[in-house]
């Protein structure tokens, strides 16, 4: 039965020194990697002083790998973008970004969700922000040139933009957890990233979603809501967050900061969808039509089921098909945020939340693991899993590309069916991996590598060290405030920071 015990440690626990967290101090495996740039952080070494501090390197290795992403893509930008399809495919380097300057009515000059198209698609099929985003990107398009030049130049003026979004990205996750932000390296060099982050926009959202977890976590609600319907104007998915916020505020009883965040989003996303709404309404319509309306696609757990079947899904039946697991994964949510034995960090209920809905959607576009990426970080800053599910994304981003060129060309070189089947399975799996681990985490908070030094929840803001007013099952029952051992052995005490959370 639901209980009213209060089973959070108080917050006002005496405070030791609290020290920032050096990965190669505690992670075996980025202590490894750091061999590469002359070993492990120094112990007697002073963090966060002169130029290069932890928040700068992030920012400035996360716009360097960003533009190694770029030279990637330079194939073809130079040529493939442009001639025939498959080339672009073979050299990985597909890009939404040139094809619907021309595509999309930008190159004519045509306003999204106000001028009709031709073809298919009679408006722009994308939220109103990234509408606003892509239509800004054409004004700082030079208008000479022939179409070609005009393309890699639209190209180029949403790849700055973006950049600024991946550093913006890197730099608010960094800065989210107090004493972590070295966790920050986990965005600005995730393979993944510098991979998908110019194949469309969704960084956009993704940057926005991590902005509004930063103001989350330093207590403002307000904040958080407001930039979190910005997020939800550019990309459906950032809303998704406001589930396991409410099943957390619930258990820690903030109902009042819950509610400004809902209001602020809501707020929010109304001042950029309205406008279009009342005046295009036709247009604005066209996201969610087409979002309904669209075909089980690549990289989805339903093509492969159809594919292995032989059985056609359609997207009214996939629709339910995700609509039902998506209940299923709130249900768990839920048991999980009531029943854990420490209240669940809002970074881990947010990243499963996403994760279930990346899992259960119709289509997985190789851009949508930017999606994850943030939250996975937060949610579990541990090198080795992390650099796992990197793995089976990058095989993943590989083979669907692979894919595409055996489907588009006429001799069939590439990747045959079942060689992309793989792909799905793993990238499936490497997700689930992830998955498992912060559900273990959950469940086990001592294995928790962010509440291994003490802390309770850095990124939850009003509920970081909250007493808990709901909880049911074995969670009902009186709190041991120290945890059975760490990784290391030691004990922790929750609910203090620092290493005064260490017991011997």
């Amino acid at each position: 039965m639901p209980s009213l015990q209060k089973t959070s440690a108080p917050r006002d626990r005496p405070q030791g020194r609290a020290r920032t967290v050096i990965p190669t101090h505690r992670d075996k495996v980025a202590a490894a990697g750091s061999e590469l740039i002359g070993g492990p952080y120094g112990r007697r070494a002073l963090t966060g002083t002169g130029q290069l501090t932890p928040v700068r390197v992030i920012a400035l290795v996360a716009i360097g790998m960003f533009a190694l992403g770029m030279v990637q893509k330079l194939p073809c930008y130079n040529w493939a973008w442009f001639r025939g399809t498959t080339s672009q495919y073979t050299h990985a380097c597909y890009s939404d970004i040139p094809h619907l300057f021309s595509g999309r009515g930008f190159a004519d000059g045509l306003v999204p969700y106000f001028d009709r198209l031709g073809g298919d698609i009679p408006f722009l099929e994308y939220p109103v922000l990234t509408g606003l985003f892509m239509e800004v990107a054409a004004w700082l398009t030079p208008g000479g040139g022939d179409t070609m030049q005009r393309e890699q130049s639209y190209w180029l003026a949403n790849a700055g933009l973006l950049m600024v979004c991946a550093a913006v990205l890197a730099v608010c996750v960094s800065r989210t957890h107090r004493l972590r932000p070295w966790d920050g390296l986990l965005v600005a060099l995730a393979p993944s990233v510098a991979l998908t982050a110019t194949i469309n926009w969704d960084i956009l959202a993704v940057a926005l979603t991590g902005a509004a977890v930063l103001m989350w976590s330093r207590g403002r609600p307000l904040a958080f809501g407001i930039l979190l319907g910005l997020a939800t104007a550019a990309k459906f998915y950032p809303i998704l967050l406001l589930c396991p916020l409410l099943l957390l505020c619930w258990r820690a009883g903030k109902w009042r900061q819950y509610g400004a965040a809902v209001l602020g989003a809501g707020g929010a996303w109304l001042v950029v969808n309205l406008p279009v709404m009342v005046l295009a309404p036709e247009g604005w319509k066209q996201f969610y039509l087409f979002s309904r309306h669209r075909n089980v696609d690549f990289g989805s757990v339903w093509l492969l089921v159809s594919q292995r079947t032989g059985v056609t899904i359609t997207p009214d039946r996939a629709n339910l098909y995700a609509l039902l697991l998506m209940l299923a994964a709130v249900a768990g949510l839920a048991y999980l945020a009531f029943t854990a034995p420490r209240r669940p960090r809002f970074a881990q209920l947010a990243f499963l939340i996403v994760a279930a809905f990346v899992l259960t959607n119709k289509v997985y576009s190789p851009q949508y693991v930017l999606w994850l990426v943030p939250l996975a970080a937060l949610a579990l800053p541990r090198w080795r899993d992390f650099l796992i599910w990197q793995a089976c994304e990058v095989v993943y981003f590989a083979g669907v590309w692979m894919y595409l060129a055996f489907t588009a060309s006429g001799n069939k070189q590439g990747l045959p069916v079942d060689g992309y089947q793989f792909a799905i399975v793993l990238h499936l799996a490497g997700t689930l991996y992830l998955c498992a681990v912060v559900v273990r985490d959950i469940l086990r908070p001592e294995k928790d590598p962010v509440r291994q030094d003490g802390s309770d929840d850095p990124s939850g803001g009003v509920l970081d060290g909250a007493e808990d007013v709901f909880v049911a099952g074995r969670a009902a029952h009186p709190v041991r405030h120290a945890a059975p051992a760490a990784d290391d052995g030691r004990r922790v005490e929750w609910g203090t920071p620092g290493e005064q959370g260490f017991r011997g």
